[in-house]
């Protein structure tokens, strides 16, 4: 079976992590790039080799000879964008978050499943061995019964113009970077959140720029989560038992050798987990996709797991914006 043809929707910054996994896969083509100006399209081929070049994104998705669209756009362009490729027969890797509303994720399964194309969303962490190793340590229980999980992740945007900022486009920390330990705490609880409570600092263009959460998850499990552009560059984990802990320092982007710790009765345990080297740190979710298309292997991150993070995000929103009062999710 020939390689899946990929097609670039936009010049995005991301690109550049994308770009080598899709070079190092043998199952992967990176056959063309689009931009709404044609100058820069044809520009950002020659910098990266890509054999194509479209000046509007709708040249490509009319295209026969791509497949595989990845779609590295703005948060509030994510899902119409997705649904357009998927109407034109393309395979869809969406950028995270793949909407930012129940009904956008709802059209998107709709014109997935009416074209029988694959949608996934690019939660690149879900592919990594890290993850697994996480998952399975709390499955077997290591920690005894869960009680609590936090996470955090946060940097200082500096950048002028920045499109996290832009209300219409779906800006506002809590879509760009509460994805992360939001899907987390759900991927490794194998459990959907049932309240939540959220308070947020707004910026000068309205959107939150720093934001805390906390979810209550059945059996009153909780998680807490900060995130936000206003405060110095931290992403980590922990998850709470009744027997031990356990502290993940780089659950998100992990590199070739990450440290987990287990902190037992006041003694601490590190364990070493062997990761991708950077130029391989999204061969995972390519390969993911490759899968669902080629062999009809389900997609590591459902729709039905997508909408699940988008309910829970929309709750915590409606709760700041209500002065922190308690929503349910869903």
């Amino acid at each position: 079976m020939r390689p899946l043809r990929w097609g670039l929707l936009g010049t995005a910054r991301i690109n550049r992590s994308l770009i080598p996994a899709l070079r190092a896969s043998p199952r992967a083509e990176l056959a063309a790039v689009a931009s709404r100006d044609p100058a820069k399209a044809a520009a950002y081929a020659r910098e990266w080799g890509i054999p194509r070049t479209f000046g509007r994104y709708e040249d490509m998705l009319a295209d026969g000879e791509i497949d595989v669209v990845y779609i590295p756009l703005p948060n509030g362009l994510h899902a119409e964008w997705t649904i357009r490729a998927a109407r034109a027969g393309k395979h869809v890797l969406c950028e995270k978050p793949l909407a930012i509303s129940l009904q956008e994720v709802d059209q998107v399964a709709d014109a997935a499943r009416e074209a029988k194309v694959v949608v996934d969303e690019g939660l690149m962490y879900r592919h990594q061995t890290l993850t697994r190793e996480v998952k399975a340590l709390v499955d077997r229980g290591t920690l005894g019964e869960l009680r609590f999980v936090r996470g955090s992740f946060t940097f200082p945007a500096t950048r002028e113009n920045d499109v996290r900022l832009v209300p219409a486009l779906g800006g506002g920390c809590l879509w760009d970077l509460g994805v992360y330990p939001i899907s987390y705490a759900r991927f490794v609880l194998g459990a959907e959140p049932v309240e939540a409570f959220g308070w947020q600092t707004p910026g000068p263009s309205g959107v939150d720029v720093a934001f805390a959460a906390q979810l209550r998850f059945p059996s009153d499990v909780l998680m807490q989560c900060d995130t936000g552009f206003r405060a110095a560059l931290r992403h980590d984990m922990e998850i709470v038992g009744s027997d031990a802990s356990l502290l993940v320092p780089n659950p998100f982007k992990p590199g070739p050798s990450e440290p987990v710790h287990l902190l037992r009765g006041g003694e601490r345990q590190t364990i070493t987990v062997a990761g991708p080297e950077a130029d391989h740190l999204y061969v995972g979710e390519v390969e993911d996709l490759t899968d669902a298309v080629m062999l009809g292997r389900p997609p590591a991150v459902s729709l039905a797991d997508s909408r699940a993070t988008v309910a829970a995000i929309l709750a915590l929103l409606s709760s700041a914006r209500e002065g922190g009062r308690p929503v349910r999710v869903g």
